[in-house]
């Protein structure tokens, strides 16, 4: 069942038409149990002051939000790539599955599935084959022949999912900070992200040395005191370096250094300070998006003749840091992480608690189902452009090289202007320079 709504008119006078469908939750199983998906369209004003009939003979683009576990944008007016794509497509911001307004991944929903065993069962349904799968069958429910996709981060990855195997239904496909790994196992990802966060954890204490300063003393204090964030859960150090995400951009990396600044309530610095635990509580907290911590490996997780013959995942971020000690919450003065998600995470939040027992059984799956077909991407005829980003923390530059030579067609433009959110500091830019290139 598909319905459409036209629920309302932005500030700037763009239109906002709802879209519903329900679809299968395992599409190879057509007649078993559905899920509601949303999709949100937007034309803007300008389009719709010239008619219908123009607004009807623009082309589409989807746009793929990052994540896992990311749901689309909602803009309280157009700017950035929504503003330039808007002159010349109708966009469709999708919630993928699990996200927003489509049918929700949460900790009630997964709890409600039963025990550990059925709640995985029920999460492997929820990666890029899946979103790919659920896009044709929107791009159907619309009457389209084909449609652009624009992919952000994981929503990158998923549209090299898309170009394997729907490439026919593609004009072309855009991607901007997710060259994905198509091969090998989980650990490279890591080995090569600990390495760039390495650097970028120098970089930012050569720009704001006394941070280095202020971080050996939170540690202290993490290691000497139990510290309760607001919302009464224990914050450990391990826990508390995954503040480091905020270097994953341009701008948020600064609002580290303003963090920093209010650490301690006095000089004397015997408290954190509220101020500081309510930011890191809000930073650290999984309770909006449960699914990029309960799943994120998972994006990773490939047949074992794609990985090495280590199909399983088996907490790869954790593993791997031992090769890195620079990055043990008990070093000296422990380096900030990333993406690099842990038991410890899922387990030590609160929201997060009781799905610790499926994250570990989603960590030892070793039965997955391919996620790219390299035969396909080999011979793509799909016009694409990807945007790279060369000291990007999160998507590292070497593995998204390696991928770029295994895609025919693709164009890439590398920049070192930007680090993972290059679509949100200058998006209109971003998305010019891989339109033209398409």
């Amino acid at each position: 069942m598909s319905s459409t709504t036209a629920q309302s008119v932005l500030i700037d006078g763009t239109q906002i038409i709802d879209h519903w469908l329900d679809v299968p939750l395992d599409h190879g199983t057509a007649e078993g149990e559905q899920i509601r998906l949303y999709a949100r369209e937007f034309v803007t004003a300008e389009t719709l002051k010239q008619g219908r009939d123009h607004v009807e003979s623009l082309p589409w683009l989807l746009f793929l939000q990052g994540g896992p576990g990311g749901k689309g944008s909602r803009p309280a007016k157009l700017g950035g790539w929504m503003s330039e794509a808007g002159k010349q497509f109708r966009i469709l911001m999708l919630d993928q599955r699990g996200t927003g307004l489509s049918t929700a991944l949460t900790r009630r929903s997964l709890s409600a599935r039963g025990d550990a065993a059925a709640q995985v069962a029920y999460m492997r349904h929820f990666r890029a084959d899946s979103i790919v799968a659920d896009a044709e069958a929107f791009r159907r429910s619309l009457g389209l022949t084909s449609w652009s996709v624009l992919g952000q981060s994981f929503g990158g990855f998923t549209t090299l999912t898309y170009l394997s195997f729907a490439p026919q239904s593609l004009d072309r496909a855009l991607i901007t900070g997710g060259l994905a790994p198509l091969s090998g196992h989980a650990d490279r990802v890591y080995a090569a992200t600990y390495a760039k966060m390495r650097a970028r954890n120098h970089e930012h204490f050569a720009r704001f040395p006394q941070d280095r300063e202020v971080l050996d003393a939170v540690f202290a204090h993490l290691r000497e005191n139990s510290v309760q964030l607001l919302d009464g859960s224990e914050l450990t150090p391990t826990r508390f370096q995954l503040i480091g995400m905020l270097l994953g951009g341009n701008t948020r990396a600064d609002s580290l250094h303003y963090l920093l600044e209010e650490a301690f309530d006095s000089p004397a610095r015997k408290h954190l300070s509220d101020t500081f635990l309510a930011t890191v509580g809000q930073q650290l907290s999984f309770a909006s998006n449960p699914m990029y911590a309960v799943m994120h490996e998972s994006i990773y997780g490939q047949p074992a003749e794609l990985t090495e013959g280590r199909p399983a995942t088996s907490w790869a971020a954790k593993r791997v840091r031992q090769h890195y000690p620079e990055f043990d919450a008990e070093a000296e003065s422990p380096l900030l992480l990333g993406e690099m998600i842990f038991p410890e995470h899922v387990s030590g939040d609160p929201t997060l608690t009781e799905l610790a027992e499926a994250a570990d059984l989603l960590a030892q799956v070793e039965d997955w189902a391919p996620l790219y077909d390299l035969a396909q991407l080999r011979r793509n005829r799909v016009p694409t452009a990807a945007a790279l980003y060369t000291d990007d923390v999160y998507v590292a530059r070497e593995l998204s090289w390696e991928t770029a030579d295994e895609v025919a067609g693709i164009t890439v433009w590398e920049t070192d202007e930007f680090h993972h959110d290059g679509l949100g500091e200058d998006g209109a830019r971003v998305f010019s320079e891989l339109l033209r290139r398409c």
